[in-house]
């Protein structure tokens, strides 16, 4: 990937300025519909996790200082953007390559988008288990109560600490579930998603069942499920240990379920709250705390903020919605609404 440019120069035999892609400027922001888009703040990875090949094809860390990231946010409130997604790789590094950490971290650059910007909402996309503390936190009920949503995606890859040693992980089980506990005393209306991997080379039934039991200490409102998948470069590539394709894919639907039941319960523990969704496409939007939620009956709602009770679930996994101003016409909360 770094080479693609110098590499298309010389087959045009053309003559360019020396460009570096690895430690050229970050893409501005992307758009994700009318009333959202995503800022990256951060790029590329330090880690070395046995799996991943994302450090070789996106180089070292790099941060976005703080002053482009506000006038950004502000360019984005003109043209009616009324949420940003903080994107980036290692999001809790944020700040380590800029001058100055210390005035540089990610809880002082949110502290400077909420106070220097008028963005109504803020979603930061990914934390690592390790990088959250007290004092990131704090900020949800302090300078960014109602704007900061309160979702986390926080990605496990595994439940067992044999495994999480040999994916190279910075944390252990014990510590992610500490850390989820944590996230939930402090933010107790949040929500929590994470990502894991099923068939990591030498992962045992054991190792596979202490992932599912994960799902029963965690309530996670939802689940990214991957087969491991081999990637030429990585050094889990050559282990010895690789899982046949039948136990991998077998192991992931395993844990969809579980993830299933689990999005499941969370949902129907939302029904009855009041909620502020973002409406996206006159049909749907998102919840603060990241459900996709629809109006009862499909009544189109303009783009924009507003406060509903979610009313039930449908048999796809949406919420249902309903104004605040019917809300005492509202349907029963159900657990299954067409």
């Amino acid at each position: 990937k770094p080479d693609i440019v110098a590499e298309v120069a010389t087959f045009l035999a053309l003559e360019t300025d020396s460009i570096d892609p690895i430690t050229s400027p970050i893409n501005p922001a992307m758009t994700l519909g009318r009333t959202r888009a995503a800022i990256k703040i951060q790029e590329g990875c330090d880690q070395v996790c046995a799996y991943c090949i994302v450090p070789k094809v996106r180089g070292r860390e790099r941060s976005v200082p703080a002053e482009q990231l506000v006038k950004q946010a502000n360019e984005l409130m003109d043209t009616g953007c009324q949420e940003i997604v903080l994107t980036g790789t290692q999001l809790g590094n944020y700040g380590f390559d800029l001058p100055k950490h210390s005035d540089n971290t990610l809880a002082i650059m949110l502290k400077r988008i909420l106070n220097e910007t008028d963005m109504p909402r803020i979603r930061v996309s990914s934390l690592q288990a390790p990088e959250i503390d007290d004092e990131l936190l704090s900020l949800w009920n302090e300078e960014g109560r109602g704007r900061l949503c309160p979702h986390f995606h926080i990605p496990l890859q595994s439940g067992s600490n044999r495994i999480l040693k040999r994916m190279r992980r910075t944390y252990l089980a014990g510590e992610f579930n500490d850390t989820a506990a944590l996230v939930r005393q402090a933010v107790p209306t949040c929500s929590i998603t994470t990502d894991v991997i099923a068939g990591f080379p030498g992962e045992s039934e054991i190792d596979h069942q202490l992932t599912l039991d994960t799902f029963h200490q965690i309530q996670f409102a939802d689940v990214h499920v991957f087969p491991y998948s081999r990637r030429p470069g990585t050094s889990a590539f050559h282990d010895q240990e690789q899982i046949d394709h039948q136990t991998k894919f077998r192991r992931a639907a395993e844990i969809r379920d579980a993830a299933q039941s689990s999005a499941s319960l969370y949902r129907q523990s939302e029904v009855g709250n009041i909620r502020s969704v973002l409406w996206e496409d006159r049909l749907t939007g998102l919840t603060d705390n990241y459900l996709r939620t629809k109006r009862s009956g499909g009544t189109a709602q303009q783009a924009g903020l507003e406060d509903v009770l979610l009313i039930g679930v449908t048999t796809n996994g949406m919420m249902q919605s309903a104004p605040i101003s019917n809300a005492a016409v509202a349907p029963t909360p159900t657990a299954a609404a067409p």
